[in-house]
């Protein structure tokens, strides 16, 4: 007990040293902290997150066949021998993930059919399955962000899903484009700079890395239901990509380490790989949403949110303008419930949720 409370005094006699604006931006930072953990365990991050990677893994199949069903009309300009070449290789890869009786049954011959000549019923049916999964995963994240947020009721259920319709298009059209070239890494950069450029071959992943976060920004950006400032999303996007690096590094080493050895899993070894990936992306996304919406309470002059009337339009019903009108500052004040407690002796402004600063 001796022992605990001399470690308890010399704790406080270093906060003491520490000037009382480096303890309230630590006090601050802290807050930051415990709400991005608090509202992760609120709102159930992992639960989600394997959701939207459950969707995200059932949209895959279908998106394939229309894609496949897309090459015959493309498959009949080229040579046999390269159509054949193309088969081989397609036929190759679904081995790994699929037994082989399922090949030789429903893979090969589909892919014998669609390849002789275009399907459109195919290419149809496959694009709206693989639209209406992918979509739905990414229905997952935008309404997890808009809870996290607070902002739950301002954006209606169909808003919602054609916004989820169109990101999901936008990454499709963004990984087709952007995904080859990062595959291909700065090898292909380094052929088509000239000798005297060369040197921008060493900015190649921090610009790969810096767009990633900007398209990360956009996605928080666009699925918070009002206007926010697009620099405010920033930090949430930087945690994002970091959790997602760090995930990738980690279970690129599993694999690894497991690679020489049996799996349980046998032909599902792949598909259950690529689930736990889209898995971490999608609980890296959550996270730094969460990040977001805590820096929002703790500094919600950043975000540029006007909660005061964000909280009338959730709260108070459309059809009650008079009580929209009375619902002043003051009353306001009585009825938010997410304010923390002001201290004695400090001003009160339910327009602002952010810690006040010290008295000097």
């Amino acid at each position: 007990m001796a022992g605990w409370e001399d470690v308890r005094g010399v704790a406080a006699r270093v906060r003491q040293r520490i000037p009382r604006p480096v303890r309230f931006r630590l006090g601050q930072i802290w807050e930051v902290i415990s709400r991005t953990v608090g509202i992760c365990f609120r709102y159930r991050v992992t639960g989600l997150a394997a959701e939207a990677a459950f969707f995200a893994v059932l949209s895959l199949p279908p998106l394939i066949f229309a894609l496949m069903g897309a090459v015959g009309y493309v498959a009949q300009r080229y040579e046999g021998a390269t159509v054949d070449d193309f088969r081989d290789e397609v036929l190759e890869m679904s081995s790994r993930a699929l037994t082989p009786d399922a090949v030789d049954t429903l893979i090969k011959p589909t892919l014998d059919d669609v390849l002789s000549g275009g399907r459109f019923d195919i290419i149809s049916i496959g694009f709206v399955l693989a639209v209406w999964s992918g979509s739905r995963a990414l229905n997952v994240l935008v309404d997890t962000i808009t809870i996290m947020y607070g902002l739950a009721g301002l954006r209606n259920i169909v808003k919602t899903r054609l916004l989820s319709f169109a990101l999901y298009a936008f990454f499709l059209v963004i990984g087709a484009i952007v995904l080859p070239l990062v595959l291909a890494g700065p090898t292909l950069v380094d052929h088509l700079l000239p000798t005297r450029l060369e040197f921008l071959n060493n900015l190649y992943w921090p610009i790969v890395l810096v767009g990633t976060a900007c398209v990360l920004a956009g996605l928080f950006h666009l699925s918070v239901p009002v206007r926010t400032r697009w620099i405010s999303e920033m930090p949430g996007a930087g945690l994002t990509l970091a959790i997602w690096l760090g995930g990738n590094w980690v279970l690129r080493a599993v694999l690894i380490a497991s690679a020489g050895s049996t799996t349980i899993y046998g032909p599902l070894a792949a598909p259950i790989a690529f689930l736990v990936w889209t898995f971490v992306t999608a609980m890296a996304v959550l996270i730094g949403a969460a990040c977001n919406a805590a820096i929002d309470f703790v500094w919600p002059r950043l975000s540029g949110i006007d909660h005061r009337r964000t909280y009338k339009a959730t709260t108070v019903p459309a059809s009650s303008p008079r009580l929209r009108e009375a619902l002043d500052a003051e009353t306001a004040e009585s009825l938010i419930p997410i304010l923390p407690e002001q201290p004695t002796g400090q001003p009160k402004d339910p327009a602002s949720r952010r810690l006040q600063p010290p008295s000097t």
